[in-house]
């Protein structure tokens, strides 16, 4: 063994390969994460010039933001006044991308890609999010598994991220193979064909729609999929527990809480949280009892519920919207993710659930011995902006606009829609289009077919996100043509709203 000390990186991944998961989480249990936060701060200020520049413009001395009241109301950073603001390097710790060995992308609202730059030990926290859900929820630290990645490939942020962190617990000990077929049906199917019955359980990773749509797809190729005993990693998008019901009767699955799991991301925070079988016992719960929903989370309607761990990802909340910091190679601070949610510690949920007598385990489904990780919730109902999620890509109202501005469509309609993704009877999303008629113009059989074709063409070249992530089959979106002033979709004299959940 090398006499010389380890560089950082290399002691970052020496101390995740050899810790087991509950003491990496004790470890981070017992810091002071406020502190951990201030000194993320002090750093930031020092040596990344954008943020010494975005202080500065805002009047803030960092010498003076000492203590946690201080951090606390430093100014939050946005896309648009901080990531659109500076160029990239500037954005890095020492102003340099040489830190960062690996990048990934995302779509804005124009469809110029957002680059994220990070360092491979960057991953290791995300990849502990992986770890919970595959030892927590699937055991995979004991059975052998295999991991098919079903997100979109390249530089595509789902997929790279997924695998890299895949990779870093097979790295870790466990008997894991990991395969990356990509969000390509025929691919997925064939390896799990040839693979699958080689490992005790096989782990289907994706966007929600998209791995319904391949369990579908398989069946209606003969697959009998419960012999593969199947596990669900999603990420990306918000759905109901009827939906994860019938994806259980579908797969054969045994154990609902403890055989999928929804991871809460953005390609900006990585990997944010995951849920547990705690949590999605307490979701489906709650599913069942929507005062009890409304009570919690201020409406009926569920969102996501994760765990998170604080001494990796660190959320605040602003006006009912989340906030996180977290290191990276382009650090976040005070970073606003315009995600509409909340956050309910540990004991508050405990003590919230015993109001409703919920006071074992086995009141929520789960064994009488089982035991939660005492870590915090996060719940996402989604964007507060006005994108709408659909296969995992977020799609702005901006691309749609372009669409329904082309010469023929134009002479049609007014350019007012109203954008929304909804559930079929069998589970499956839709994007849906409801689309304002100038006055006088009536409907004819050429407007559906020619203004989904616009639509689509333009979400192609526009959005990055959607071309790549969303099947060729799912691509064109349901257009409804509505007369001027259509009271359910465009009320006269009511402030448009472009998307609605």
């Amino acid at each position: 063994m090398s006499d010389f000390p380890l560089p950082p990186a290399a002691e970052s991944f020496d101390r995740f390969v050899n810790t087991p998961l509950d003491r990496l989480l004790a470890e981070n249990a017992e810091l002071d994460v406020r502190h951990k936060f201030l000194q993320l701060f002090k750093r930031c200020a020092a040596e990344v010039p954008a943020y010494r520049d975005f202080l500065a413009a805002r009047q803030v001395d960092p010498a003076q933001v000492n203590d946690y009241a201080a951090f606390n109301n430093l100014p939050l950073m946005g896309k648009a006044d901080y990531m659109q603001a500076y160029p990239l390097p500037q954005r890095c710790f020492g102003g340099s991308l040489h830190g960062a060995d690996r990048v990934a992308v995302s779509s804005g609202s124009t469809g110029k890609p957002t680059f994220w730059p990070r360092a491979a030990a960057d991953e290791l926290e995300v990849a502990l999010r992986f770890e919970q859900v595959f030892a927590d929820s699937f055991q995979a630290d004991r059975r052998s598994t295999l991991a098919v990645v079903c997100f979109a490939l390249g530089n595509w942020v789902g997929g790279i991220f997924t695998t890299s962190c895949c990779w870093h617990l097979a790295r870790k000990g466990y008997p894991l193979m990991v395969a990356t077929p990509g969000n390509n049906k025929a691919e997925i199917l064939r390896v799990v064909r040839e693979l699958a019955p080689h490992f005790a359980q096989t782990v289907l990773l994706g966007y929600p729609p998209f791995v319904k749509d391949v369990i579908d797809a398989g069946i209606a190729e003969g697959m009998e999929w419960a012999k593969y005993r199947p596990k669900l990693v999603f990420a990306g998008e918000v759905f109901s527990e009827e939906w994860r019901s019938l994806l259980a009767r579908r797969t054969g699955s045994p154990d609902i809480c403890c055989d999928s799991a929804s991871l809460y991301g953005t390609a900006d925070g990585g990997v944010l949280g995951n849920e547990t079988p705690y949590s999605v016992a307490i979701r489906r719960w709650l599913a069942d009892r929507p005062d009890a929903a409304r009570a919690l989370f201020g409406e009926s309607r569920l969102p996501t519920l994760v765990q998170y761990d604080p001494a990796s990802r660190f959320f605040e909340l602003h006006d009912g919207t989340l906030v996180v910091s977290g290191a990276s190679s382009v650090p976040l601070l005070r970073y606003h993710i315009a995600d509409k949610g909340g956050l309910v510690a540990f004991a508050e949920m405990r003590d919230f659930l015993s109001r409703y007598g919920v006071t074992s385990p086995t009141d929520l489904g789960l064994p009488a011995d089982f035991r939660p990780r005492e870590l915090p919730f996060v719940f996402v109902f989604g964007r507060a902006d006005f994108t709408v999620s659909y296969y995992g890509a977020n799609i702005y109202p901006e691309n749609v606009t372009v669409g329904l501005e082309q010469p023929q469509i134009a002479a049609w309609a007014t350019g007012k829609f109203v954008l929304q993704t909804r559930e079929t009877a069998d589970g499956d999303k839709e994007l849906q289009i409801a689309v304002e008629l100038l006055p006088g113009v009536e409907p004819t059989a050429e407007m559906v077919p020619a203004i989904a074709e616009s639509v689509k063409a333009q979400l192609l070249r526009l959005n990055s996100e959607f071309a790549h992530y969303t099947p060729t089959e799912r691509q064109l979106p349901q257009i409804t043509l509505h007369g001027f002033g259509d009271a359910e979709y465009f009320p006269v004299g009511v402030k448009h709203r472009y998307t609605r959940r």
